[in-house]
Order: C-alpha cells, then structure tokens, then sequence
C-alpha cells in the first residue's frame, strides 16, 4: 500500500476527506485490537489503523502501554486482515522496534513536537528508512515548533510527512480538551502548501459527542484527512475512556462527511463571482480604514507626547471597547471575534504610537 499522505487516488475525488486513519488510544490487549481492526477494515474509507504502543501519561500510575508485544500483535493481524497500522514513537527505540514489526507509518506526538532536541533524536533513528511521518501540532499554539518539527523530519530524509492538527492546551479552552485555534494550522498550510494537513478531533474535543461536528469543520477548513480515536467499548478503555467512538458512531461520522465536486462547475464559479467581488471591494475598504485609523494614532502619540502622556490610556480604551461592543452586538457580530479584532487593532495602534517615540 502506497505511503498514506498519497492515498487520495483511491477515493472518488468528490470526497473531501480522503485519508482516514481510526483505530484506538492504546492497544489494551490481543482480543482488543482484533475486535476493532475487524470492525476498521471493513470500511473502505479507512487508511491505517491506529494503535498507541507507548502511552506518555501526564501523571504517573495510568497505563503507559504495553510496548513490543502489541507491535507483535499489529504484525499478526496486519497479515491476517490485509491493514497496516501506525503508532506513535517519542525514542529513537521506538522507530526502531516499529521497523522490526513492519510498522511503516508514524507519529509524533504534540509532546515531542516542541522539544527540538527529542525531535533531533527521533530524526537521526527515522533517517533512511523509508517511513511516512505525522507530525502532531506541539501543544502550546506555536506555529514555528510545528514547522521546525517538519523541517527537521524532512531535512532527516523523509519525503511522506503529513501535519496533523490535535487542537492546544489553552488556559480557557471554551468547552473542549485542546482549543482548536483553526488559525494556527491555516498558517502552518499557507507556510507549507505542499504538507497534507489532517485533523485529530478526538483530541481536540476530548468528548465523543464532539467528534463528528469538529471533523465536519475540518471537512470545511478543507482538511485533508482525519484521524480518529475508535474502540470496540470505550468505557472500558484504559485510556481516553471520553473521547473514543464505538465503530458504528464512527460509521455514522464517515457518512456525516460532507462531499463536493473537485472543481466548482461553471454554473456555481458565476453565482459565486459577484459576492466574491463585493467581498474584494469590502476587504480593500477595511485596509484603508485601517491605514488611516494607524494614521490617527500616529498623530495622537505626537500631543501625547507634547503632554508628557502615557502611551496606553486605561479609562478611555474600557470606554472604546465597551461603546464598540455594544455597536457589535446590535450588528449581529460575534462578541468574542469582535473582541479579539479591537484588541488586535489597539496592540497596533500601541506598537505604532511607541514606535514613533524611540
């Protein structure tokens, strides 16, 4: 079977997911993973098969795995149901055992990812062997870990490496595990257009009734592909009990998954051509009022200076954003997004004003 990251000439290109990787957090025992690689592998939409080996726990005393054996088991079962599995590795060890048992796709975990020197290990094991790498987002929203991460695996040798979106650890995270923060892998794909991007929804919703709503965002976000936490009876997991779907909640996900003609027909390119202009012309508008908006702060930060006034006025920025937000709110604009843009504004407006000081 082909590297993962080139699957997607097995698929009807009216897919918009086409790589699907499922299977569960950890490999518990050999009956476990028979049970849910019968299940994966007789859905056609399934790539590889999932299966933690070695489990980095936050805290100590929960299950961390059980290490060579479950590769074992994968190399058993990979020949008897014709699948292929990936798994996760943090040591050079690890891709080291992972080639002894035929295991040609790995991951990196959000852990490892934003440590270099781990990442430097795993890449001096990982050199010359051929495998496919996914390289998880580092779990603090730092989009330059995660590209130095998959630089450094390609300049290792690597030529099948994906990225794969696992969501943050935020302070708030508003109701999931990880906060996605779609932002920041859009700005990894814009970086490197050329990288598949998949989505880990497990691991960003943290719970199961989560899962197919985030996968069909990243559906939207046009993603390239899922990969999914799917146990044969996931409350009796040992690990990530919330966040694993049965194999028949993961069947409804797949049908869920919203598909569109790989090209948009001429009829729908002309419907959409006018609003697409209208926002063109809006998108300039707003520029120039930002430009001119800088403007005003550059004049202000001249009399401020002349008064011998702080840059940063407390009382009068409560009263710009509360005035501000009350005009959001009777537009119908988001309280949160209008939030972040005045404070995004303001920090420009503030970064400008000291600017012309020094």
């Amino acid at each position: 079977m082909e590297n993962i990251v080139y699957l997607c000439t097995l698929f009807n290109e009216s897919i918009m997911i086409k790589t699907v990787i499922a299977g569960p957090c950890s490999v518990e025992s050999r009956e476990q993973l028979r049970q849910i690689t019968a299940a994966l592998s007789a859905m056609p939409r399934v790539s590889l098969i999932r299966a933690g080996v070695w489990k980095p726990r936050t805290r100590p005393g929960g299950f961390e795995g059980l290490g060579e054996p479950a590769l074992q088991w994968m190399q058993e079962l990979a020949q008897e149901y014709g699948v292929q599995y990936c798994c996760e590795v943090a040591r050079p060890e690890h891709v080291e055992l992972c080639q002894r048992y035929g295991v040609t796709t790995v991951w990196i975990g959000a852990r490892t990812t934003g440590n270099p020197f781990m990442v430097e290990e795993l890449c001096a094991a990982l050199a010359g062997s051929g495998m496919t790498v996914l390289v998880k987002n580092p779990t603090s929203p730092d989009v330059s870990l995660w590209l130095g991460a998959i630089e450094r695996v390609q300049q290792a040798g690597v030529a099948a490496v994906s990225a794969v979106h696992r969501g943050f650890a935020m302070y708030h995270n508003h109701g999931y595990r990880n906060e996605p923060l779609w932002e920041v892998p859009m700005t990894l794909r814009r970086e490197m257009p050329q990288i598949p991007l998949l989505c880990d929804p497990s691991h960003i919703g943290g719970r199961s009734d989560l899962v197919a709503q985030l996968a069909n965002t990243a559906a939207q976000f046009d993603y390239d592909g899922l990969m999914v936490e799917v146990h044969p009876d996931p409350e009796s997991a040992l690990t990530d009990v919330p966040q694993q779907l049965t194999p028949a909640a993961f069947a409804d996900l797949l049908s869920s998954l919203p598909s569109v003609a790989s090209h948009l027909s001429p009829v729908t390119s002309q419907q959409l051509l006018p609003l697409r202009r209208q926002i063109d012309e809006i998108d300039h508008e707003l520029l120039s009022l930002l430009a001119r908006r800088m403007e005003m702060s550059r004049q202000i930060s001249f009399i401020k200076r002349e008064l011998q006034m702080p840059v940063y006025q407390s009382n009068r920025w409560a009263d710009v954003v509360a005035d501000r937000m009350e005009q959001a709110a009777a537009l119908g604009l988001d309280a949160d997004f209008t939030r972040a843009l005045l404070e995004k504004i303001h920090g420009e407006s503030i970064r400008v004003q000291l600017a012309d000081e020094a």
